[in-house]
């Protein structure tokens, strides 16, 4: 959403942005004059003690609460932009306070909030059919909508009768392909903290500067070392919707084949993210005996993590939309960076990622393993790769802020 409030303030708007913190935004958000940040207070973590109900209802009520007051602490907008999901307790309160205010309702589709409550409570839980009839009942009562892919557009026309505007996701433009001195210098400063990106042996001048993938001479010229192993990186939010043990079986794989063939590189794997289940993979990691395979699960600064991204080989996305309707963001991301993506294969995908043109779809962990051995042998010169991160590089080329009509423009 941060990135929404950069494109309205780009075009003059005043924007008040209420969410929750947790996270450090992106500079270029803290310094911007346009927008102001109202951080909602987290939910008691003492309410996990509640029976499940109980603690729910208590939950939604803290929420509802917390963002009532702030939304009319905020100075009177002539549009409130919400992201759904959340669904509960968001639509309704942001109705209410637009209905108070005389503001029009925009909602931004990412995805179905009952799809995804239905992950864990199952599709025929009393409270996952509550929740589609709350959203499609307050869904309906916004003036406008955007949403992210044209199937949802068809999705919300054809169920809830909601006529959205089909807006793709962009990667802000901080996402490109990182330069060598910019790739040498982040890998220097990870490397203080993570022994994956230190040199195997260092440098015996003082004037040298050495970590895994590149070398900095006397004359501060940087290089890509050859022997340098493949860089892979993939985010995820560790939940259930992202089967993380797809990869680690593929890399059990990798591990396997790269012993027998000399032509794969050995391979760092950087897993970025933050959630209820990386305690648990993490151990799991730790427990493997891999040879030629490396991870590191590090927390970078959000200005660290477009510059990581365009210094990687390749990105793998495990997402698997609930809905069948929303793209990842995180794919959205890497192709800003120009960075070709194996991505799990899920219903609308398609409008993203296109098979052997710009990416690698997979099923399962066997194709994913397929994916990693064709596109990573002789992966220097693999002629896959360069073909996608060309194909990238033209779509990136392509318009990226979709513009609404929003006036009058000087008002908040």
């Amino acid at each position: 959403m941060q990135y929404h409030a950069l494109s309205f303030a780009k075009e003059n708007f005043n924007v008040d942005v209420i969410g929750y913190g947790g996270t450090t935004p992106h500079e270029n958000f803290n310094k911007n004059s346009l927008i102001n940040v109202y951080i909602l207070p987290e939910v008691p973590s003492s309410i996990k003690l509640l029976p499940r109900l109980l603690a729910y209802a208590v939950k939604v009520i803290w929420q509802a609460t917390s963002l009532g007051v702030n939304l009319l602490l905020t100075p009177k907008s002539s549009h409130i932009l919400v992201q759904n999901p959340p669904s509960i307790p968001t639509l309704v309160m942001v109705w209410a306070v637009a209905a108070f205010r005389w503001s029009s309702v925009v909602i931004d589709w990412h995805n179905y909030g009952y799809t995804i409550l239905g992950l864990t409570l199952g599709p025929q839980h009393p409270l996952v059919k509550f929740s589609k009839w709350f959203e499609k009942f307050f869904g309906r009562l916004a003036s406008d909508h955007l949403c992210v892919t044209n199937a949802m557009r068809e999705d919300l026309l054809s169920n809830w009768k909601i006529k959205a505007h089909t807006v793709y996701d962009r990667a802000p433009l901080t996402f490109q392909e990182t330069s060598l001195e910019s790739q040498h210098k982040l890998f220097m400063e990870l490397s203080k903290f993570y022994p994956v990106f230190s040199p195997s042996k260092y440098p015996e001048s003082l004037s040298v500067e050495k970590t895994r993938f590149t070398i900095k001479d006397e004359n501060g010229q940087v290089s890509l070392l050859d022997d340098r192993p493949a860089l892979l990186i993939s985010s995820t939010s560790w939940t259930v919707d992202e089967d993380f043990s797809v990869l680690m079986s593929a890399l059990d794989g990798y591990e396997k084949l790269c012993t027998q063939n000399e032509k794969l590189p050995r391979l760092v794997c950087v897993i970025t993210g933050k959630g209820l289940m990386k305690h648990h993979y993490q151990k799991e990691l730790e427990q493997k005996e891999w040879k030629q395979i490396s991870f590191c699960l590090p927390w970078l600064e959000a200005e660290d993590y477009p510059v990581l991204l365009g210094c990687a080989d390749i990105g793998v996305c495990l997402h698997k939309s609930s809905s069948g309707f929303d793209l990842p963001m995180k794919v959205v991301d890497m192709f800003g960076c120009c960075l070709p993506v194996c991505a799990i294969h899920f219903n609308c995908l398609s409008e993203l990622v296109k098979h052997d043109e710009n990416g690698y779809i997979f099923k399962d962990s066997d194709e994913l393993l397929q994916g990693l051995q064709e596109l990573l042998t002789n992966y220097r010169n693999n002629s896959k790769l360069k073909k996608f991160r060309s194909n990238l590089k033209e779509f990136q080329k392509s318009p990226g802020d979709a513009r609404l009509s929003l006036s009058p423009a000087e008002q908040r």
